[in-house]
Order: C-alpha cells, then structure tokens, then sequence
C-alpha cells in the first residue's frame, strides 16, 4: 500500500522538489497552498506534476488551526513537511510580528493539529541555519550542538519552532524530527534571494537588458548547496527508526563575493563593472559567515550531496540563458 505525504508550502521552491521525488518514490502526495490573489502563479513550481496532484491540493493558513484539522482528516498523511513559513531572513526585519506568527505559531499549530488527529503520523520540521546566529564552533562548523544565538526575527522564529518540536516528540511521544538545513538553492529559488537574484540579473546583463546589479554585504559567507540534495535530506530524515535532528550541509562557505565572480565570469564579465552596494540590502544585525557539519547526517542515515557550488551554479545560469534566449 502506497504511503501518503502531506506538504506545507508544497508550492515553494523545496516543496515542489520534495514532491517529484515523493511522486517517484510511489507516494500519495498532498499540498497545503496558501491563497494568493492570482491563482496562476502559485502552483508554477509545480507545472510538471500539477496534472498528477492537482486534486490533492487544499487551502490553508498556518495561522487557522482549523483549516490545518480539516486538512490532516481529509489526507490522514503518514508523513507531514512542513515547509511553510515566510522565509526571507530580510524581509523578516521588516515584518518580524508576521514572520513569528507564520513560523513559530504556525509550528504550534500543526503540531497541535496532528496531536489530535493523527497522532501515528510523522512529521518533518524545516529548521534553519539562521538559528545558530553567528555562534559557530572552535573548528569554525555549526553543527547540532551549537549554541542558537540567532540574528534576525526568521531566526529567532525558527529557534521557538525547534524547540516545541522537542518538547511535542518528549511530552506526547510524536514522531517530529528537525532538519536543520543550511542555505540551498535552485533555478526555482526566489529572484529576491541573492543567488538567483545574481544569476537572473548577470543574465540579463550579459544580454543587455540591465547595466547593473545591486546587493548589500558582499563578504557575508554562506554554505550553500542544491535544494534537490537537501529535500532528499528530508525524507531520509523520516525513514530513520526514530525522530531526532540533523544537520544538513555541503561543509563550504562561500561569501557573496564568491558568487558573483564566479556567476560573471562564467558569462564573460567582470562582476566589478556591474555589481554595486545599496544599504537598504544590509540587514540591521549581520550574519557573518555560516558553514554547517553533516557528519551526523551522513554516518546514521548516509546522506551525501551530488552538487558542488559550481555545478549549481551552473544549473541556474543555464536556466536563465535559455529563459532568454533571443
């Protein structure tokens, strides 16, 4: 009998990608959508399977607990995602009440939500980098253990959402497990999140649609890998015999320097003819540098990443060539 998987945020840029390889592994698939005003936008991520789940898609709020209820009795899931939530660590600066709800109370919801219905289900909860701050280790990793000193209001949201997580597995024996995944990218990623921001636009530089590019702190680092690794995290993450956390991470930083000479070279620019500094891209406390250790993720459940920086990279350029293609 097939098994069936529930996914918050199934429209985003991990949720599709978790869903095609659900579909693949003979699930039943399932998707929270949050409405949005134009209809035909929200499920673009998902053109290539939408036909096969289109029926399985429901309406929701993480905010509207009964919507939630409702949802989990009409799907009675065997594994829940969740992976809603607002995302951008910016904008959570200037919408940190918005983004805390979301985040953290949203967590709260679905968790109370699956206690009552559906209590034999697993659950997988996105957990973030951002929640270690800029507290990082003597060998310069963040790992499991790492103190969460967070800097930004999405990190501190993110920080509640693990722990009642932990306290929902301890109190009511649920089977909820955190992911603890740092910064992965895709052609699908967002254009207002800096890596397809700096390939869309280098892209459209090189053909003469835009002169420049602006960005904030160039030298903040970041461990950036391929979401297409990181939603296979989580599903490995659920198949463990028991819930726990994990790490998932490439071990390399590179800073947003990095990637902008390596995004313009590879189209035969100087990044420092076109890439210039606005403020309003700065967040009002930094986060300097992120480098996360996999190593419990790849010894108990033998995670391993088949994407480098470059070869991602790579992928995005050539997506966006060919969404240009004169």
């Amino acid at each position: 009998m097939s098994k069936s998987a529930l996914i918050t945020g199934i429209n985003g840029q991990d949720g599709s990608y978790l869903a095609e390889l659900l579909l693949e592994r003979g699930y039943i698939v399932y998707g929270i959508l949050k409405r949005n005003s134009v209809a035909e936008n929200q499920t673009a991520r998902l053109d290539d399977i939408y036909w096969v789940i289109k029926d399985n898609l429901f309406y929701a709020d993480m905010l509207d607990m009964a919507s939630l209820v409702g949802v989990l009795q009409k799907c009675e899931p065997d594994e829940i995602y969740n992976l809603a939530a607002q995302s951008h660590v910016r904008i959570s600066f200037d919408q940190p009440i918005y983004t805390l709800q979301t985040v953290a109370v949203g967590t709260l919801n679905l968790l109370e939500a699956i206690k009552l219905t559906c209590p034999k289900a697993k659950m997988y909860q996105a957990s973030s980098s951002e929640m270690f701050g800029n507290s990082i280790d003597d060998d310069g990793f963040q790992r499991e253990t790492t103190p969460m000193i967070p800097t930004s209001p999405y990190g501190c949201a993110k920080v509640y959402g693990y722990n009642i997580v932990r306290n929902y597995r301890s109190s009511y024996n649920l089977f909820v497990s955190n992911g603890i995944l740092f910064n992965h990218e895709s052609p699908r990623r967002g254009t207002n999140f800096v890596t397809n921001k700096v390939v869309k636009t280098a892209v459209e530089i090189a053909r003469g649609m835009k002169e420049e590019l602006k960005l904030g702190n160039l030298d903040a680092a970041r461990d950036w890998g391929h979401a297409k690794d990181y939603v296979k995290a989580m599903w490995m993450i659920l198949q463990h015999d028991t819930p726990d956390d994990f790490v998932c991470a490439t071990g390399v930083s590179h800073t947003v320097r990095d990637l902008c000479e390596y995004v313009f070279s590879r189209l035969n620019m100087n990044y420092n003819d076109y890439v210039g500094h606005d403020m309003k891209y700065y967040r009002p406390e930094e986060l300097n540098v992120l480098k996360g250790d996999s190593s419990k993720l790849k010894t108990t459940l033998g995670w391993e990443k088949t994407y480098t920086f470059e070869s991602m990279l790579d992928e995005m350029i050539k997506y966006w060539r060919n969404k240009y293609v004169l």
